[in-house]
């Protein structure tokens, strides 16, 4: 079983972003897939989660209305589509298998199966 996040970067307040979670050893389309993030001195938190049979989504309030999760399970990938970036973004993003969006809802503290993830840095 294999996650790896790409696709961050450097980026100015108000600009873009696409997030990959490339997969690999399991049937993605059995499994529901979050996206967290922990910025510098502060607690790992859920930023968005997809359902896998009905792709139904959920967002961290302070991204609602800017980010999107999507998934390909033809490609094995997940995505996380994030417009008007704002500086409180910055953070360190992962991808993670999350069974029924469980730690989406609860937090992710209990989680230790992290990757490497994938730098997001939001300069005014």
């Amino acid at each position: 079983v294999r996650l790896v996040e790409s696709g961050g970067g450097s980026v100015q307040a108000g600009e873009s972003l696409r997030l990959t979670c490339a997969t690999s050893g399991f049937s993605l389309d059995e499994y529901s897939i979050g996206w967290f993030r922990q910025a510098p001195g502060k607690a790992r938190e859920a930023v968005s989660c997809i359902s896998a049979v009905e792709n139904f989504t959920y967002y961290l309030e302070a991204v609602k209305g800017r980010f999107t999760i999507s998934r390909d399970n033809a490609e094995n990938t997940v995505y996380l589509q994030m417009n008007s970036l704002k500086v409180e973004d910055t953070a360190v993003y992962y991808c993670a298998i999350d069974p029924g969006c469980f730690f989406f809802r609860i937090g992710p503290a209990q989680y230790t199966n992290w990757g490497q993830g994938t730098q997001v840095t939001v300069s005014a």
